[in-house]
């Protein structure tokens, strides 16, 4: 049996643990053949392909990015993509698919299952927002990387006497804001599930500076004010309908200045939170999902996707990942409002 294995979308750290623990456990227990298709779904769309056997998948269970490149490429958007797509497997003598990707790349994969295509998916975004799986990998190095962040800024923060904004990935859910926000003693956490009162912020803010200490105010990248629209980078939009998002973070430093007059600054961490080695949690959940998604083949449970529930993986229908996202539900915000202020 030949296995194609592609990853889609934004980089993650753990997915060279995912791809290493599908080969390794591949080749050893079942004797499968691998190809490695390169930058998400444009691999098997334009038949870019790369040797995927033991030897390549020595060394790279701490690496972070993915051997095999990314891209939000969406074959369902291109004239004859998938009738591309379905002739190429059939070219390479390709027998089924592993999918590893969030939202966008698993949403291809079951359209492409719908079809008669042999896919099984692999949950992958650092935002923790795909349905139908507790934790995602990647999101704990994420949420890691700007706890540190978080803990860097308050010294630099009391030393100038100003607030300090601090932007954080999340575009429709606020997983990484909340956690990295509780994690390290943020005065105010603002996720897109709730839109904020910039007043109620600004009172937050005061309140911390009288206690003579300065305030450390997290907002996901996705968030908007009550009477606001998304801050964008700007109108263009990739394959799969996303916005560019960015700004809110400047634009809340901005206001929360004029309304206190005490200096805001703001830091955007962007892709810092995505990239480099991966967390110890992040390297055992991705090589776990990796070991039971070549299981799923095995046992040709075609069209499913593997998912932490608990402390066991399980399989679930890839349109249950898929339909809706996960957010913040508003119990969890409740928890972190204890601390605002």
């Amino acid at each position: 049996m030949r296995i194609g294995v592609l990853t889609g979308g934004g980089d993650c750290p753990g997915l060279n643990a995912v791809i290493r623990a599908v080969v390794r456990k591949g080749v050893a227990e079942h004797g499968y053949e691998f190809v490695g298709f390169r930058n998400g779904w444009r691999g098997p769309l334009e038949n870019l392909t790369r040797p995927l056997d033991i030897q390549a998948v020595r060394g790279i269970l701490p690496r972070g990015g993915t051997i095999l490149g990314s891209s939000r490429t969406n074959p369902f958007k291109i004239d004859g993509g998938v009738e591309a797509i379905t002739n190429n497997l059939a070219e390479l003598g390709v027998d089924a698919l592993v999918a590893i990707g969030g939202e966008d790349t698993l949403g291809v994969a079951a359209r492409l299952h719908d079809r008669g295509v042999p896919v099984v998916g692999v949950p992958k975004t650092i935002d923790n927002d795909l349905n139908a799986t507790d934790y995602t990998f990647g999101f704990d190095t994420a949420v890691n990387i700007a706890m540190e962040a978080i803990d860097r800024l308050h010294t630099t923060a009391e030393s100038h006497h100003r607030c300090l904004v601090v932007e954080v990935m999340g575009r429709h859910a606020g997983w990484i804001a909340l956690h990295a926000g509780m994690a390290g003693g943020a005065n105010v956490i603002l996720l897109p599930e709730r839109p904020f009162d910039i007043a109620q912020v600004a009172a937050y803010v005061e309140k911390r500076f009288q206690t003579q200490y300065s305030p450390i105010v997290v907002v996901a990248e996705g968030t908007t004010p009550l009477t606001g629209q998304m801050v964008l980078q700007d109108q263009q939009r990739d394959s799969f309908g996303h916005v560019r998002l960015g700004g809110i973070g400047q634009w809340l430093a901005g206001e929360l200045e004029a309304r206190t007059g005490n200096e805001a600054r703001t830091v955007v961490l962007g892709h810092i939170q995505r990239g480099g080695t991966p967390t110890a949690f992040d390297r055992v959940l991705a090589t776990r999902f990796g070991l039971h998604a070549i299981d799923a083949v095995h046992a040709g449970a075609w069209g499913t996707m593997v998912a932490l529930r608990g402390t066991e993986i399980i399989r679930v229908p890839l349109t249950e990942a898929t339909q809706e996202l996960k957010t913040v539900p508003p119990q969890r915000y409740t928890e972190a409002e204890v601390f605002f202020g």
